[in-house]
């Protein structure tokens, strides 16, 4: 296992880069000079949709509720557990003196710089920040060259009694003094720094940074001194919100707003939360949008019953069975059906009720400054070779992935060309040409180079990895053996035939028991989850498994009817009051029970839209076969031998035979190769030594992943057409990243990185090359991938040490073109922005790639504002 320290590196907002959850034969390349399109980085795919306003049609008081993911462990920006609250506050309160625009370039805020620039390049590097000379702190001291030598001596590095999670660019300051006044600062480099902009954003006082102990602890739940629009009033950790109050010492333009309350509620929870009047704005997921679409829809239409919501999959037959439990004879089970009816009464009611206030909300949309991609684990097994990584990524078509995820919502689905930019940033180039288009039969070709080939799990000792035991090759002496005893006792059976009938006896007394408790089983409650496995590309048609069940296809049963307990499941589900979730493994299909046995051969239920094989692979197949012979021999114990000699004659005439002659009933024919002699497609997975292609694909399972799942399965069908089977692990969402991104424990995993302003400094710990640990482990940094190339550093170290702007980027392009021949990570698509608001809410909503303005945030109406106020006044 990989050891991975405290995360380093940092984001356009200058914290970490963290996760944003709710995780690619020896080819020529092509020349990677990252040459594109004159239009890349032209402009951004979606602008921020934030009912802009000027400030003379914004009405000044008012409280505004946002909603935050959790509430900030710390205020300090710079600790290793500051996240996306922190950032949220910081830059309310405190000096930024660089802020993002439109498009995600660094702009100089005049509110705190009157100029800032490079004064000096040989022979060092000097920047020249002379300040707004209004600006001060809430104390009244004025922000000048003490603040800037403190923050630097905190972050430098140099001083371990610092608990700082980054130094990025304060490690290659010298000096830092006074210039020709008070509100000139002098920064003079040791070496060359490209991403300058990027320092002393946010600025915090030297109350603050001046000392080890004010640094560690000073700032953590509380902020005395800020600068900013907004001051921090009050933290309270027990009511989970931060009030933020207008600043009386702010010298910019005021703060319309009287007060920001953030407040601290899960993304599951707030479409609940908006119905209830307790947020006036908050980031949503794609049901909760869903649903304020579906309000303004039937808003009108009166007393109406809807047609969507926990009870709109009641049937009058489901709905009956109900009612025949809740008044039957068994007094439990009459008991639980009165409490579920009653339960599913209530969900209804409340359902309708908040529908009938989401009406008076919209969504606003634009492109989170983060992009999800596809991270391929490249410290051992198969992804360890680039053949079979650059093989995953061709297969992949990431225009469908972006068309699934962003169409729907009316959003540009345009595939992300770049790991160190988005679409609309100067840095930006699409430089996936460096690896290549999808194309099924080149990311064969790679396969097959790589040694992995159809059957290629049946070539060591004759049997597939995790099948049963096949009839063993007796050794000379037991052949010479056998023959001799064979002339006296021709009827006989021989050593290694006696060992196989026992094994096939046994395996035969096994699958009776399952059975037994299959169908036993089968009276038990299910126990719906999304957590388990699920193995892509190994399934029969039709086939359903239990959890812990071995995987073995039953034999199939044509004109098999339904349970009556497969017929009500659903409607059981509305009887216990929870909706089917979107992406859930239906419970009406199977138990869904999770499965921790990640034994060869063993599997968990797969969810409804997971892949739906309809040929098996070829040794999948023969697997079949074997088992219905097998099945035979159970019924007919004097079939026994020559259902042998058909299981061994079947395996010898395979290669005179078309792949598929001798799967199970159903099993569609193999294509015929074309007349131009182009390669057959695939029919089957690949192996190799004896071993199958499979690859362990890592997927959240909380209820806001249910995209990110859908994403997953179907990268995992794409995956299946060119013989590489993925076995999906659904896990809980708090440990998706620590136990398993993190720890290296995945061949496939789905996450996102936020974007950055600064990619020569950001970009490097993410992709950086792993280097060996003093303790023989493996320092990875951010490269969570495992991943990486000395080449690739190279082109980051000079990259942050050009500070001619363009030639910076055009290294930047160069390393990106880099990243992606390497195949570590594969960029699907910048992530959707959607975010709930009030209609009077204005200069706020989807922001995209700019910085939000504070102090421009407000209403357009007196009524409106006034009743965020009235809110708080009440508490």
């Amino acid at each position: 296992m990989s050891h991975v320290g405290a995360p380093r590196g940092r984001t356009c907002s200058r914290t970490l880069r963290s996760l944003a959850l709710l995780t690619t034969g020896v080819l020529a390349l092509p020349v990677l000079s990252a040459c594109t399109s004159d239009d890349d980085g032209a402009s951004a795919d979606a602008a921020p949709d934030i009912a802009a306003a000027g400030r003379d049609h914004v009405t000044a008081g008012g409280s505004l509720r946002w909603a935050i993911d959790t509430m900030p462990s710390t205020l300090n920006a710079f600790q290793a557990d500051a996240d996306g609250s922190t950032s949220r506050i910081a830059a309310a309160v405190l000096p930024s003196l660089f802020t993002l625009d439109k498009r995600g370039r660094p702009q100089r805020n005049p509110d705190y710089l009157e100029s800032a620039k490079i004064v000096e390049r040989e022979p060092k590097q000097v920047v020249l920040y002379k300040l707004n000379q209004q600006a001060v702190w809430s104390d009244g001291r004025e922000i000048g060259a003490p603040d800037f030598v403190a923050q630097w001596r905190a972050l430098s590095g140099k001083n371990s009694a610092y608990w700082t999670a980054r130094n990025a660019g304060y490690e290659r300051i010298e000096k830092i003094e006074r210039g020709a006044n008070d509100l000139e600062v002098r920064v003079t480099f040791s070496k060359p720094y490209a991403d300058w902009r990027a320092l002393f954003t946010p600025l915090y006082p030297k109350d603050v940074t001046g000392t080890p102990n004010s640094f560690n602890d000073g700032a953590r739940s509380s902020l005395k001194t800020t600068a900013g629009p907004f001051s921090v009033k009050k933290v309270d950790r027990k009511g989970k919100e931060v009030t933020l109050v207008r600043s009386a010492r702010w010298w910019g333009e005021p703060a319309k707003l009287d007060s920001l309350v953030l407040r601290a509620v899960p993304r599951s929870k707030r479409a609940s939360a908006l119905a209830d009047g307790k947020l006036d704005l908050a980031e949503i997921d794609k049901s909760a949008a869903d649903r304020i679409a579906l309000a303004v829809r039937d808003r009108g239409s009166g007393e109406q019953k809807l047609t969507h919501g926990p009870g709109v999959a009641i049937t009058p037959a489901s709905a009956l069975r109900s009612w025949a439990l809740a008044n039957g004879s068994d007094e439990e089970k009459a008991e639980a059906a009165q409490i579920a009816r009653e339960q599913t009464a209530a969900a209804i009611v409340r359902y309708a009720k908040e529908q009938k206030t989401l009406h008076g909300f919209v969504v606003r949309k634009s492109l989170e400054p983060a992009y999800t991609q596809l991270a391929l684990n490249g410290e051992q097994g198969p992804l360890a070779d680039e053949r079979v990584r650059r093989a995953v990524a061709r297969a992949l078509d990431r225009q469908e992935l972006a068309d699934t995820v962003l169409k729907p919502l009316g959003l540009p689905a345009r595939p992300l060309g770049s790991h160190l930019a988005l679409v609309g940033q100067e840095a930006y180039a699409d430089s996936s040409a460096a690896l290549g288009k999808q194309d099924t039969q080149e990311a064969r070709a790679l396969l097959a180079d790589a040694g992995w080939v159809p059957g290629g799990a049946l070539k060591k000792n004759g049997a597939k990895a995790g099948s049963k035991p096949e009839k063993p090759e007796p050794d000379e002496d037991e052949e010479e053996a056998n023959e001799e005893e064979a002339e006296e006792k021709p009827k006989e059976k021989s050593a290694a035939e006696k060992k196989y009938d026992a094994k096939q006896r046994e395996l035969a007394k096994k699958e009776e028991e399952e059975a037994k408790k299959n169908e036993k089983a089968d009276d038990k409650p299910d126990v719906p989850s999304s957590e388990g496995t699920v193995i892509v590309g190994d399934e029969k048609p039709g086939q359903k498994r239990k959890p812990g069940q071995d995987q073995q296809p039953a034999q199939p049963k044509p004109g098999r009817e339904l349970r009556p307990d497969e017929e009500d499941r659903a409607a059981q589900e509305h009887l216990s009051g929870r909706e089917h979730q979107p992406g859930e493994i239906d419970p009406a299909i199977q138990d869904d029970k999770p499965i921790q046995d990640s034994k060869p051969g063993r599997t968990a239920p797969r969810p409804e839209s997971a892949t739906h094989v309809l040929a098996p692979a070829p040794a999948a197949a023969f697997h079949g076969v074997t088992l219905l012979r097998q099945a035979a021999v159970v019924r007919d114990p004097r079939s026994a031998r020559s259902a042998r000699h058909a299981h061994y004659a079947s395996y010898a005439r395979d290669e005179d035979k078309k792949p598929g002659a001798y799967a199970p009933r159903g099993t569609a024919a193999a294509p015929t190769p074309s007349v131009s002699g182009s390669p057959t497609p695939m029919t089957g997975p690949l192996g190799k030594d004896g071993k199958a292609l499979t690859l362990r694909f890592v997927l959240p399972s909380g209820e806001g992943s249910e995209a990110l799942r859908t994403v997953g399965e179907r990268i995992a069908r794409m995956l299946n057409r060119i013989g590489i089977k993925t076995e999906i692990t659904k896990v809980p969402d708090e440990g998706y990243f620590k136990d398993h991104v993190a720890s290296g424990d995945y061949d496939l995993a789905l996450y996102s990185w936020p974007a950055t302003a600064y990619p020569a400094t950001d970009g490097r710990p993410i992709f950086a090359k792993p280097v060996p640990a003093s303790d023989g482990s493996l320092l990875v940094e951010q490269n969570y991938t495992r991943v990486g190339t000395d080449h690739i550093d190279q082109l980051f170290n000079r990259a942050v040490a050009e500070i001619d702007e363009k030639a910076s980027r055009s290294l930047v392009k160069q390393a990106d073109a880099r990243i992606w021949a390497a195949a570590g990570s594969i960029p699907l698509f910048q992530r959707p922005e959607l975010v709930a608001a009030k209609p009077e809410v204005v200069n706020a909503g989807a922001f995209g790639l700019a910085a939000p303005r504070y102090q421009d945030i407000g209403f357009t109406n007196a009524g409106t504002s006034g009743s965020g106020g009235k809110e708080e006044k009440k508490k």
